[in-house]
């Protein structure tokens, strides 16, 4: 060992890390130079005298077996009745704080208290005059461990066990900071050699009270020492009283007998195969997936174990012991490794007269480590264990560390018991299994929830029980302190009769939930439902759940959990598990402290319409507006995450009634990114013509992800039907996609979400299903289709994106901002289009439904001689020519609008007219249709729609998105209680809630369509902001942004404006531009609210020409209620002196606004000179002439 102050090596095997611990802990010369022993009353030791190696082995030498004193345990506890205990009652049993600091551990009990949480009494007698060990005087402002040593043991055997008890108390206030992961831990290890082996650590969460800790050391052959260590995080005022550590089967016995099987198979005896146990090292076996990586006896590649590899024969291994006596204290411990397959199998019994009594048995995988396992035989005759490995497909079996007590005596005389012959054993190949009647069916046929052997037998064992003839099909696999097992009802129980599936005490060493499989069943079909009755009487921190394995893929999910309640709870469940393409089987899991009172229980365990073409009689049902369920579409339980059935939750009423249901994905799970949830219909017939499906849909939040319609042809390939991506606003919005014909193939339909984004929420309702295609789209984005718009001319117009397309067009859509996006384009070059030529799209009919209507619509046209676009609207047979553009430079977007008259169906043409040129592209994407009259170009009361105004997608910003919402109250999307426009709950404004900025965004930005170059222009608008000061370390400044870069021309700091607030920016620019309205911080949390509204946008007019002028304060509803309550409650003269400090502080306020606008420069700011057309035209159908 080194020194003390030096270097520690330590080699850790799980969470320490070197010299985390003060060198000298490991030290023995330096153990005789603590700082502090412990206090303890008088103990006699090795009264006889013994050598240095007989003391502290666990074996009594002295007749009064004082030489196994003050060994970190006493020769016994007198109270408890327990060997090789210390329960501090008389003494500190040799346990020393060895730490560095004023913190760490002393000898007390609860009647002597004066600071701190300590116990009010002690696990021993269960009073406060009883003794144990506790920590002290932790620091308030620095991470602490208080460290506790053993004296020097000599050696363990394989069977040692460590068991004590433990009670923590007290709290941490940084647990309830920004880091949830700090807590205090306790931590137990064995220091030997030059190792520090971690044996222990405490769970996450732990109620207060008496914990029991449970460690197993396995077999030391040097001196040792225990070491228990408490860490604490800063703040952390909690402390951990340690009593009653007991040193159970440590000592080495003449008699013992334990087979590592280093050497050879000591007495056991493997059977002729195949298969056969095969003694091996992982490091002949190689590196496979189910193959042990280390062995148990030395930790070591080049270490002996048994296994048993997969078979095709489908044999079993076996492995017998000699012939013992009868017995009542025999007991056997060993190691097993099952790992790589589901089915794969070992068993322990014991054999009298050629009958074999099943002890235990392990079913499937129970991951890649040993798993402790202990038999006890009470045996009346003379018997044999008899250990049996069958290795499912692709898995391995192994076990090693055979430890059997001293209570399994050989038998002297030459007793024949004779193993059973496997003569008899299923004739059925490995891939197989037999049913009753002797015939054999593939292995996947059976637990399909559909009888294959003719008397049904494949069935029977599939995980429908009531357990009074066994388990059914389920098997433990846990490997921890708990496990499952059937035990009988022994007092009355209004939730369990009988026998059931019961939490009970496990051999192994790890606390973690106990885990009972069911075996692989399926597939399944959508209706496939699990029922089941449960008890579970536990503290809030037990549970019981039930989660679905799916081992091809290798995930589990959650699908049901309840926790304790402090009391005795339980009922009947119906778990859905939903359409599954893949067998998978079914885990109960459940995690309690035994020590008390708390249990588990489940019984009646059901299957219910799991048949895969069992079909729903609402499998039809299509249209549906969720108010009385789901109608045909059902949840696909293995997404990552769910739809909900949902009344709104803060998010919005709902699309039918306003206060009905729709569904919702659940916004509670944690999202990552790529996660899909999937609603489904069942397997619809042929469709031999075309319908459409109507929707309406809300895509709400900062950064919200990605919602599609698919239709899945059984048997080919997927297609997307529409798709949106991005906050739309807490609005509900209706869409349109026509189901195209299938021929002879059954389809699904599917709504999924991606989330791709991780702020907000997605809604659906009213779904209606309806024969015949769908009509003209009012919006367009042509990621999906081309919407029904047709081509004719001789050009060619075609929908592409920059990644795929064919014809030269943009680099990005407008609509996603990436080359992954679709629009439409025509090739204008003289090959394609001569000059002259035309090619037209022309859009199906749009049905008035007001009569005024707005078209608006993105185009870019390429540089060079791309030709000139010309829009028509035709009604009646009429067209006439509305807009026309034939230059652009650059390459951006430009949005363009008109205003539309009509007194019947109108479609709208764009038409490309070729110029000439040698090459060049006319492109056009995002079309859409609204109420009303166009507005001015960057002008918006946002009633309709948003009026071009977006917030970018580029996710290399770094930006949130604003949102686009009605004064009306949500609690996940805080905002103004009414808006400017219309001074409603019911008028609409954008709005950002400024507390999610943080690591993951650190602005929020709302861009305008790109605007001409301007030398008196006016930007006017109204804001509320809603930010207490005291929070706020950012602010909403106005930008302007070109080719050349960005400048601000408006600020204002956060705060709380009490209402609607104007501003009037001049805005000058020799070059194109878009104005952007920026949210951003410095520092976060910056909690509150910003809102804008009303902005206007007036060109070459200035902003001292019009008397609109936003310069007062409109009250919020919440203001104005507040200045009645003044009016009511002042005098009239009082109420006039305020009004003129009001007007007064208005003009100041007036002043210093105007003082800190910036004058526009007439210089030029370097921004590109692209020409801009404003291309805005009101025009009536019933006038003019054809073009």
């Amino acid at each position: 060992m080194p020194p003390a102050g030096h270097a520690c090596l330590l080699h850790l095997h799980l969470l320490w890390a070197p010299c985390l611990v003060p060198c000298r802990v490991f030290n023995p010369i330096v153990s005789l130079v603590v700082r502090a022993v412990l206090p303890s009353g008088s103990v006699v030791v090795n009264s006889c005298g013994s050598v240095t190696e007989q003391l502290c082995n666990f074996v009594c030498d002295c007749s009064d077996c004082s030489d196994e004193n003050q060994c970190g345990y006493l020769r016994g506890s007198a109270v408890l009745g327990i060997p090789f205990t210390c329960d501090f009652e008389d003494s500190d049993c040799g346990w020393q704080d060895v730490g560095t600091s004023m913190y760490g551990w002393v000898r007390g009990r609860a009647s002597l208290a004066t600071w701190g949480m300590w116990p009010h009494s002690d696990h021993t007698i269960g009073t406060d005059l009883g003794w144990f060990l506790v920590t002290m005087s932790p620091p308030a402002k620095t991470t602490a461990t208080a460290w506790l040593r053993s004296p020097e043991m000599r050696e363990a055997a394989a069977t040692c066990e460590i068991r004590t008890w433990y009670h923590l108390s007290g709290s941490c206030e940084s647990i309830q900071g920004l880091n949830q992961t700090e807590r205090p831990v306790l931590r137990l290890a064995v220091a030997h050699k030059d190792e520090v082996v971690e044996l222990w650590q405490s769970p996450e969460r732990s109620s207060e009270g008496w914990h029991q800790l449970v460690a197993y050391p396995g077999r030391i052959m040097e001196h040792f020492q225990l070491i228990f260590s408490l860490t604490q995080p800063p703040t952390c005022g909690a402390e951990v009283a340690l009593d009653d550590i007991m040193f159970r089967n440590c000592g080495l016995p003449e008699n013992f007998t334990h087979c590592s099987f280093d050497y050879d198979l000591c007495d056991w005896e493997a059977e002729a195969g195949p298969p056969v146990w095969g003694r091996n090292t992982s490091l002949n076996l190689g590196i496979s997936y189910s193959i042990p990586t280390r062995d148990h006896s030395n930790n070591s590649r080049a270490g002996f174990f048994l296994h048993v590899s997969s078979d095709p024969t489908g044999g079993t291994a076996q492995l017998s012991s000699p012939t013992f006596q009868a017995t009542s204290s025999c007991s056997l411990v060993l190691y097993c490794h099952l790992h790589g397959s589901a089915t794969s199998n070992l068993s322990i019994s014991y054999l009298t007269n050629s009958t074999k009594h099943l002890m235990r048995e392990r079913t499937g995988d129970l991951g890649n480590f040993w798993v402790r396992e202990r038999v006890d035989f009470n045996v009346t005759d003379a018997f044999k264990v008899l250990i049996e490995g069958v290795a499912g497909s692709g898995g391995t079996v192994a076990i090693d560390d055979l430890i059997l007590s001293q209570g399994c005596v050989k038998e002297k005389e030459k007793l024949l018991v004779t193993l059973p012959s496997q003569a008899g054993a299923s004739p059925c190949a490995a891939d197989e299994v037999a049913c009753d009647s002797g015939d054999c069916i593939a292995a996947e046929l059976a637990c399909d929830f559909a009888d294959t052997c003719a008397d049904g037998s494949d069935e029977k064992h599939c995980g429908t029980t009531t357990f009074e003839s066994g388990a059914g099909g389920w098997h433990d696999v846990s490997v921890g302190r708990l496990r499952w097992g059937l035990q009988k009802v022994t007092e009355s129980d209004i939730f369990l009769i009988g026998t059931f599936l019961a939490l009970q005490t496990g051999e192994g060493q790890m606390v973690g939930p106990a885990k009972a499989r069911s075996p692989p069943l399926g597939p399944s079909g959508p209706a496939c439902t699990m029922e089941m009755s449960y008890h579970i009487h536990s503290d809030p921190q037990g549970f019981l759940a039930i989660s679905v394995a799916d081992h091809t893929t290798g995930t589990s999910q959650l699908v049901w959990q309840t926790q304790g309640r402090g009391r005795t709870t339980g009922g009947h469940v119906r778990v859905p598990l939903g359409e599954r393409s893949r067998p998978f089987q079914v885990e109960l899991l459940a995690l309690v402290d035994l020590q008390g009172s708390a249990s588990v229980s489940v019984d009646n365990v059901t299957f219910k319409q799991c048949y895969l073409d069992v079909v729903s009689p609402t499998a039809a049902e299509l249209s549906c507006n969720f108010e009385r369920g789901m109608c045909g579409w059902y949840q696909d339980l293995s997404s990552d995450f769910k739809w909900v059935h949902s009344t709104g939750q803060g998010q919005g009423s709902d699309h039918t009634t306003g206060s009905g249901y729709f569904l919702s994905v659940d916004s509670s799970v944690p999202w990552s990114h790529g996660q899909r949830a999937q609603l489904l219909t069942s397997r619809q017939e042929p469709a031999t013509a075309p319908h459409c499906l109507s929707f309406w849909y809300r895509l709400a939040g900062p950064q919200i992800g990605t919602l599609n319609l698919k239709l899945w042809p059984e048997g080919g390939e997927e297609v997307m039907l529409w798709t949106r991506r991005g906050t739309q606003g807490s609005l509900w919005h209706r869409a349109w996609a026509t189901l195209p014909s299938t021929g002879q193939q059954r389809y699904q339909v599917a709504f999924e979400v991606l989330h791709d984004g991780f702020l907000g929420d997605v809604g659906l309702d009213d779904i209606t299903h309806t024969a015949g295609p769908c009509g003209a789209k009012l919006s367009c984005s042509f990621e999906v289709e081309s919407c029904g718009l047709t081509a004719s001319g001789e050009g060619t117009w075609q929908r592409q994106s920059n990644g795929t397309g064919t014809t030269a067009g943009p680099v990005a859509d407008h609509t996603t901002g990436t080359s992954a996006g679709h629009y439409m384009v025509v090739n204008t070059g003289r090959v394609s289009l001569p000059a002259g030529h035309t090619a037209a799209l022309t859009s199906q009919p749009y049905q008035p439904s007001v009569s005024v209507q707005c078209l608006a619509f993105w185009y870019q046209l390429s540089a060079g001689t791309p030709g000139s676009l010309r829009v028509f609207v035709e009604q009646s047979r009429v067209r006439r020519k509305v807009l026309s553009m034939s230059t652009m430079e650059g390459s951006n977007w430009h949005r363009s609008h008109v205003t539309v008259q009509p007194n019947g169906e109108w479609q709208v043409v764009f038409e490309a007219v070729g110029a000439g040129g040698d090459h060049g592209y006319i492109a056009l994407d995002d079309l859409h249709v609204s109420e009303g009259a166009c507005p001015k170009p960057a002008s918006c009361d946002f009633e309709q729609d948003t009026c071009g105004w977006s917030s970018p997608s580029d996710p290399r910003l770094h930006s949130f998105a604003w949102g686009w919402k009605s004064g009306i109250t949500l609690a996940k999307y805080p905002g103004p209680e009414q808006d400017h426009t219309l001074g409603t709950r019911n008028g609409h404004y954008m709005h950002f809630d400024t507390s999610v900025l943080g690591a993951r965004g650190t602005s929020a930005l709302l861009e305008s369509p790109p605007l001409p170059a301007a030398t008196d222009s006016c930007l006017r608008f109204w804001y509320h902001m809603d930010i207490p000061e005291h929070l706020c370390s950012g602010e909403l400044r106005v930008t302007l942004q070109g080719a050349a870069g960005q400048r601000t021309v408006w600020s204002v700091a956060g705060h709380r404006s009490r209402g609607w607030q104007g501003a009037v920016v001049p805005v000058q620019s020799p070059t194109e531009f878009q104005i952007s309205f920026e949210i951003t911080t410095r520092r976060w949390p910056m909690e509150g609210t910003v809102a804008l509204d009303d902005i206007m946008y007036s060109t070459r007019v200035g902003c001292h020409s019009s008397p609109e002028s936003p310069m007062e304060e409109k009250p919020s509803g919440s203001f104005g209620s507040f200045v009645a309550e003044v009016v009511l409650g002042v005098l009239l003269a009082l109420v006039i002196v305020a009004l003129m400090a009001a007007w007064g502080w208005y003009w100041l306020k007036q002043r210093r606004l105007a003082s800190r606008t910036p004058i526009e420069s007439n210089s030029s700011q370097g921004f590109d000179n692209i020409t801009f057309r404003d291309d805005k035209v009101i025009i009536s159908p019933r006038e003019g002439d054809q073009s």
